[in-house]
């Protein structure tokens, strides 16, 4: 009889506690669910484009303007004159020559190639130069087969003084880190340019470490 008693109450026990499980798991879902429909926002509806307004943005983005006329204006062959410095106290080296400049893309940007000799060997490099509309800025690149890099520099142009100074970083492969750099460009008449590079020296402060004169040939 203690055993049927025992076993009527153990299954008494087991039947409450089933009973009980799905109704706390219920609790549980409905309050996640709950939870859910609380914290969901409601989404923000899209503001339709103008695309009168896009159109007329971009044909102004696109459309070359009076720097893009400028930078064609140098289109052709220039004989460059170099002089530049290894280091701050380092005295001055001398080199000559050629480049080619041409405007691509419809007139948009500028690519110079540039072939001479530096330090006893063949020096090529390839310059371009864009006008952005966007940011009325001049953004320039520069690559050679003296490293692997690619220089970026971005600037204005200064009609008082007919120069644009761009500045960028650089990375010194003696470092590793990178160096500030700054370049001034400055139209000297028709058929005259003249550049000149700065960058930071190794103890700190600015130093020009090259010139070159541009004559139209």
């Amino acid at each position: 009889m203690k055993n049927l008693i025992l076993a009527v109450s153990v299954f008494a026990l087991c039947f409450a506690s089933c009973k009980n499980e799905p109704k706390e798991s219920m609790e549980a879902d409905n309050s996640v669910v709950m939870d859910s429909i609380v914290t969901e926002e409601p989404e923000t509806p899209e503001v339709p484009m103008d695309s009168v307004a896009m159109q007329k943005a971009w044909e102004a983005y696109m459309t070359p303007g009076e720097p893009h006329k400028r930078m064609a204006a140098e289109e052709g062959k220039w004989n460059d004159e170099l002089t530049f410095w290894m280091g701050p106290d380092a005295p001055p080296e001398k080199a000559t020559a050629t480049e080619e400049i041409k405007m691509i893309l419809g007139g948009r940007y500028q690519v110079s190639t540039f072939m001479g000799e530096m330090m006893g060997m063949p020096f090529e490099g390839r310059a371009t130069l864009a006008y952005d509309n966007a940011t009325n800025e001049y953004i320039s690149t520069w690559i050679d087969n003296m490293g692997t890099g690619l220089s970026v520099m971005r600037g204005k142009y200064d009609e008082a003084s007919k120069s644009t100074t761009l500045t960028g970083t650089m990375v010194d492969p003696m470092t590793g880190k990178e160096k500030q750099t700054k370049q001034v460009y400055t139209i000297i008449d028709d058929n005259t340019r003249k550049m000149e590079m700065f960058e930071t020296a190794p103890g700190g402060g600015e130093y020009k470490n090259m010139e070159i004169v541009m004559k139209r040939g």
